[in-house]
């Protein structure tokens, strides 16, 4: 099970750092109906700002109806979807929440859409509370004073090393003191990815070396994302990728990931076509030593891509770090660990390395329930632990 999912706050009492907006939503309930329908929680990625509604509604025993602003971006849609969520009565619970996730995609392409989501804010029997990365855009300054506002903060990183040191208690894991800390760190505020990152090297070896620039480098290369994916096509943009510390690989991974999270129909099938073309060039610089191609490579890497768009998508999308590149790490390590104990056998059985590599299903089963062996093969601990997994 996802950790974050695992992990995410049930009540108030387990929600750490945002005491002001808590305070701010229990206001909000207790006067529903008296100033205003809806609440705004605006703030960065991984501070809460969903967590903190699905907590209200258990609060207050309310079933919650949940919706992403990117579903509906139309007039005719909001009235489909929404009024109906705002007029009926629970069949389950008593009272009702309604929570719009992303309000800010409703501006994508604004078919009265906003103007309608005010109209039935007026209307609106029960609470509704709206969350937003970026809620400053000017198309929601009417929407903006029909609402209560909240915004959460980045988290401190003492807090988040808290969370972490917590789950890792629960998990009974054994990690380094320094190693949270630095995780927190690099976190820069945003609790849900440091869960995610605690996840996913939890189970890791030599874990600490991978993640002290992990963070520092997605920084960067989000960086240049957002120039490639929401800006239009320039001669700078051939520049993006000029400070990112990625090689060329990498780079095509981050994009094969996160093309999808901008662009639909033909501008995607466009776009990985570009991405193809890079790919193609990578491929006959690196057999044919042809390296003029460099310039078509990141030409169709930058400005080709960021071409494939008619219009930039507005609003703030979180870009998500390649689960390939994780897969291909942990797939090294495990070879690694498979010769170095295939290695040590075969010395100690006068067998051919090739071969215990070969029968190293059978010989891993062995050694794995058979601690005396373990030590008679002088196995290290990161070795006992991959024959675990």
């Amino acid at each position: 099970m996802i950790w974050t999912e695992k992990y995410r706050p049930k009540n108030f009492e387990e929600i750490k750092g945002q005491d002001e907006v808590i305070s701010t939503v229990k206001n909000f309930l207790n006067n529903f109906g008296k100033k205003k329908n809806a609440l705004i929680l605006h703030g960065p990625p991984g501070t809460g700002k969903t967590t903190i509604v699905h907590a209200t509604a258990k609060e207050i025993n309310a079933e919650i109806f949940e919706l992403n602003a990117s579903d509906f971006r139309n007039k005719e849609k909001l009235k489909g979807i929404l009024r109906p969520a705002i007029e009926q009565q629970s069949l389950e619970k008593k009272n009702k929440l309604i929570l719009i996730d992303e309000v800010d995609g409703v501006s994508e392409t604004d078919y009265g859409g906003v103007a309608e989501l005010l109209r039935i804010l007026q209307d609106t029997k029960y609470p509704l509370i709206m969350t937003a990365n970026n809620i400053w855009n000017k198309k929601f300054s009417e929407l903006r004073k029909k609402c209560e506002m909240a915004q959460l903060k980045e988290l401190n990183h003492n807090i988040i090393k808290n969370v972490l040191t917590e789950i890792t208690k629960k998990e009974n894991l054994k990690l380094d003191d320094d190693f949270l800390t630095e995780l927190s760190i690099k976190a820069k505020g945003d609790l849900r990815a440091a869960i995610n990152d605690l996840q996913t090297f939890s189970k890791i070896q030599d874990y600490f070396p991978i993640i002290v620039d992990e963070r520092n480098k997605e920084t960067d290369i989000f960086n240049s994302l957002k120039k490639i994916f929401k800006e239009k096509p320039s001669k700078e943009l051939i520049h993006a990728f000029d400070s990112v510390n990625i090689s060329i690989d990498e780079l095509l991974l981050w994009m094969e990931e996160n093309i999808p999270a901008e662009y639909q129909n033909e501008e995607l099938a466009r776009a990985y076509y570009l991405l193809s073309k890079t790919d193609i060039f990578k491929g006959r610089i690196y057999k044919q030593q042809y390296w003029r191609f460099l310039i078509y490579e990141n030409f169709f890497l930058t400005f080709g891509i960021a071409s494939s768009k008619k219009d930039p998508k507005p609003g703030f999308t979180s870009y998500k770090r390649p689960s390939r590149i994780l897969k291909i790490w942990l797939n090294n390590q495990k070879t690694v660990y498979k010769k170095s104990i295939s290695q040590k056998y075969s010395s100690h059985v006068h067998i051919g390395q090739k071969r215990a590599m070969s029968e190293f299903p059978i010989i891993k089963q062995i050694l794995k329930t058979n601690p005396e062996i373990q030590k008679e093969l002088k196995l290290e601990e990161p070795e006992i632990e991959y024959l675990r997994l």
